[in-house]
């Protein structure tokens, strides 16, 4: 799994518990709206943490506890360099 698929599962998961659709989301974090469907259906290659830390203001969490996952904790997470 990559870091986008990672980022893209983690927003899933908070759309639901938050019962927030994606639209609200865009609104709340600024993200366009052709930049997150690229996110959401794994178009995007890398996500910067620019974006990760707009996606959190716009659950209103601090990004902490956005990547406060076990998402993130798997070793098969493909990191790219």
């Amino acid at each position: 799994m990559t870091v986008n698929d990672a980022v893209a599962k983690r927003i899933s998961m908070l759309l639901k518990e938050k019962n927030m659709s994606q639209y609200r989301l865009e609104q709340e974090s600024g993200i366009q709206h052709g930049s997150m469907q690229c996110i959401m259906n794994g178009r995007n290659k890398t996500v910067t943490l620019s974006t990760v830390i707009l996606l959190a203001r716009g659950f209103h969490m601090p990004l902490a506890e956005f990547l406060n996952n076990e998402i993130f904790d798997s070793k098969d997470l493909e990191i790219e360099q």
